[in-house]
């Protein structure tokens, strides 16, 4: 190898090394931060909204987690999990919301705690998991300001970006859920699978022919065979009858 071909061997290296570098440094601080994933995102569906606490504060445990539910949000269901103890938070509403079904409501879930049995070690994560049922307006993003309480100090992830600001680029980012179209609807009610299952049964009903002909061609085809044996049996009873009356 020359020298001028091991230079480029090396400086191509030094290059992916550290574009490798640069890669899982922006992934571990992606991962550093308290986020929320959904498992779906259409509009005026329920959803479970996974949050994600990857570490503690000051390299001590977490021993609370308290989650904002945005305005456009009036309740959360907190899936139970065995290493939090969990609570809801409710307000009262400054006028009565209507609802989509014509009733109203005066108070709302507003926030909710999940508190550690023991604080959660520094070094482990934990998801906590809530069920909601998102608003029916696509494009929305729903912000859930979150406080991490640690054995020593705490993080407020609430910073919300700016217009045109990358959430990416905030300290402390508020986990957050954007919403998106609802999934459409078969006009006639129908899954994609059953007009192909009713037509496989109307073919089973008629004798599984493929074709609306090919049963009546079957019968002409028996009938025509069935006329011609019997001419066939009427030539040869004729044929005896005319030996028996010569030989007489």
């Amino acid at each position: 190898m020359t020298k001028s071909t091991l230079r480029r061997t090396l400086s191509a290296a030094a290059v992916a090394g550290g574009t490798a570098a640069l890669m899982l440094a922006g992934i571990q601080g992606a991962s550093a931060h308290v986020s929320v994933t959904p498992d779906k995102t259409a509009a005026n569906s329920y959803a479970l909204l996974t949050f994600g606490v990857p570490h503690g504060c000051d390299n001590t445990g977490t021993t609370k987690v308290t989650i904002t539910l945005p305005q456009e949000l009036n309740d959360a269901q907190p899936t139970v999990n065995p290493n939090w103890t969990v609570e809801k938070v409710t307000e009262t509403l400054p006028a009565p919301r209507k609802q989509a079904d014509g009733t109203s409501i005066t108070k709302r879930t507003s926030k909710i705690v999940y508190t550690a049995k023991a604080p959660l070690d520094p070094h482990l994560r934990d998801a906590l998991v809530l069920s909601v049922k998102l608003p029916d307006t696509a494009g929305k993003t729903l912000y859930f300001p979150t406080l991490q309480n640690c054995v020593k100090g705490q993080t407020d992830w609430a910073e919300l970006p700016k217009e045109g600001q990358d959430p990416h680029s905030l300290e402390a980012p508020a986990p957050s859920v954007t919403v998106t179209a609802a999934a459409p609807e078969h006009g006639d009610g129908a899954a994609p699978g059953d007009k192909t299952e009713h037509a496989s049964a109307n073919s089973a009903s008629d004798g599984g022919s493929s074709d609306g002909g090919s049963s009546d061609g079957g019968a002409d085809a028996r009938s025509w065979a069935g006329l011609l044996a019997g001419l066939a049996g009427l030539g040869l009873g004729g044929a005896a009858f005319f030996r028996k009356k010569k030989a007489a």
